[in-house]
Formats: structure tokens, C-alpha cells, sequence
């Protein structure tokens, strides 16, 4: 089954919280309401305690999809890393979602606005090892605990570019997964149509982002940071013209695949210059009609 799903940083920021911070939870829940989603995914103006942020949701009509969380393989044991994915995945179990989005962030750039993207981390050959081992773990203790898990490659992260993608999944045992997100793809200079045709039985989730190339290739000619990428308007939903990201054939191969489970649009802008419900609901449209297109979903379902 394919449910449509959204995220609050079309609302208000996770990484720089002025970004949004005149709209309300309510605001943001009202127009996903409104909009017809089918649920949403972590913000921090929810509440932190998981059975309070499912009645919440409930009080919307809305299903808590799954939440960020920041691995730190590469400075932290094992075990720290371990027992604070079991808090993440009680936390969402008890909000009624069902994935983690996991992306290492211990030296991550993309919530750092004095440092250019353009500086992302690079892990040395002892890092791969480590990371991939460590990720492989974590994804074990995630499947044993019946919760779905993928990696979020992100801009500024360690994993980014098609290689570091390609290396990771390689590198992957049986229970490595992958979030699959078009945006940050395109903007690591992947090629999203091709890692969904490649990777698509291995991704547990997707998220739909769109990219303005122009003001892509300003965040990374004038080395400015992922923030004020942002800021500038660098992403935006399917259905934008001024986007670049072709969905169809990423959707495509999840429908030829049998992919069931969530279709995100993850597509952070500052919402004081474009407003959320005309952005979101455009992309919500684009996305079912796209989906019916090719098969994920049945027409009638668009």
C-alpha cells in the first residue's frame, strides 16, 4: 500500500528554527488536514513524548510516518549507538509510525551555516569500515525490534555523491537499507533515476524533493552553505517548474518493484516567501497523478 506523507520543515525549520518560526503545529497539521495527507514525519515543534504525539496526529486524521535520527558511528560505541536507537524506535512505535530515517551526523556540515557545503566530511578507508559495519548493525537491532530502517544520504553528510552511495550500499550486509531521496540526490550529483532503478528492493522509504538548479549552482559556485541554500529557495516540491527533478521514472521503479510503504514530499522552504499549503498541496497533486501514471497507485486513488 502507498500512503502520502509530508514533513514539517515545509512548515517550520529543524535546522534553523527562525526559519518557519511564525507558524504554529496547528498551523502546519490544519493545512496537512486540509491538504489530504495521509501522515507526517518528526518536527520539533511536536511533542517529544511518542503516545502524546500520536493523539496529537489523531486529532488531524493524520499517521505519524517516522522520524529523523542522527547516528554518530564515527565517535560513539557501538553500544551508545545502540541503546539510543532503541529510544528512538520506542519513541516511534509508540507515535503509531513505522521508520527511523537514520543519517550520520558526527561531522556533518548541512546544519552549519558558517561553513560552506562545498567542505562536506570525507571518511578515511578505517571510517568506511567502521560506518558500514556500525550502520549494518544498528539496521539488525532495528529489523529484530520490527522497525523499518533506512540511511538518508544528505548533502554535507559523509554519505552524498553517487559513489559514496553506491559505496555504502555495497559495503551494506542483508539488513541495510536506503532512504531514497530525489533532492539531495540531484544535488550530490547522483543521478536519482538511477538509484532507484538500481537500489529500489532495498529502499524502505522515499522522499520527494525537488531542486531550482539555478540556486543550486549558486550555493555551490559562491560556496555558501546548506542553510542558505535554504534560505534562497534550492528546493522545492514535484510539480515546481522551476524544478528540475524528473519523478516519474524514480516512481516508476517503484511501482515495477512492488514498493509499498511511504512517498514523502521532503522539501524544505522558507515558508514566510512560499506558502506551505500552495507548495504542498502542488506537490501532493503532481505526485498521486504521476503515481497513477505509472502504476503505483490505481487512478482512482489520485
Amino acid at each position: 500500500m502507498i500512503r502520502f506523507g509530508t514533513n514539517p520543515i515545509a512548515w517550520s525549520n529543524d535546522d534553523d528554527w527562525s526559519i518557519g518560526d511564525h507558524l504554529s503545529l496547528e498551523d502546519c497539521l490544519r493545512d496537512c488536514r486540509a491538504l489530504g495527507f495521509d501522515g507526517i514525519e518528526k518536527g520539533h515543534k511536536m511533542p517529544g513524548e511518542g503516545a502524546a504525539l500520536k493523539t496529537v496526529l489523531n486529532g488531524y486524521g493524520l499517521r505519524f510516518v517516522g522520524g529523523w535520527h542522527s547516528t554518530n558511528l564515527l565517535v560513539n560505541d557501538l553500544e551508545a549507538e545502540v541503546r539510543a536507537l532503541r529510544e528512538v524506535i520506542a519513541f516511534v512505535r509508540a507515535a503509531g509510525g513505522d521508520h527511523v530515517n537514520a543519517c550520520e551526523c558526527s561531522n556533518a556540515v548541512h546544519g552549519r551555516d558558517a561553513v560552506a557545503v562545498n567542505d562536506k566530511p570525507v571518511m578515511t578507508e578505517p571510517e568506511w569500515e567502521r560506518f558500514s559495519t556500525g550502520y549494518e548493525a544498528l539496521s539488525r537491532v532495528a529489523a529484530e525490534e520490527g522497525m523499518a530502517m533506512g540511511y538518508h544520504h544528505h548533502v554535507g553528510t559523509v554519505i552524498e555523491t553517487e559513489a559514496e552511495i553506491e559505496r555504502f550500499m555495497d559495503m551494506g550486509g542483508a539488513h541495510t537499507r536506503l532512504l531514497l531521496d530525489t533532492g539531495h540526490a540531484w544535488f550530490g550529483g547522483a543521478d536519482p533515476e538511477k538509484l532507484a532503478r538500481k537500489y529500489m528492493d532495498r529502499v524502505s522509504h522515499i522522499h520527494c524533493k525537488n531542486v531550482r538548479p539555478a540556486v543550486a549552482a549558486q550555493v555551490r559556485d559562491a560556496r555558501l552553505s546548506f542553510l542558505e541554500g535554504v534560505r534562497r529557495g534550492a528546493f522545492t516540491v514535484p510539480g515546481d517548474p522551476e524544478g528540475c527533478v524528473d519523478f516519474a521514472p524514480v516512481l516508476a521503479a517503484a511501482a515495477r518493484q512492488g514498493y509499498a510503504g511511504w512517498v514523502v514530499i521532503e522539501a524544505e522552504q522558507d515558508s514566510a516567501l512560499r506558502d506551505p499549503f500552495e507548495y504542498q498541496g502542488l506537490g501532493l497533486r503532481r505526485l498521486k497523478a504521476l503515481a497513477a501514471e505509472v502504476g503505483l497507485i490505481q487512478p482512482q486513488d489520485a
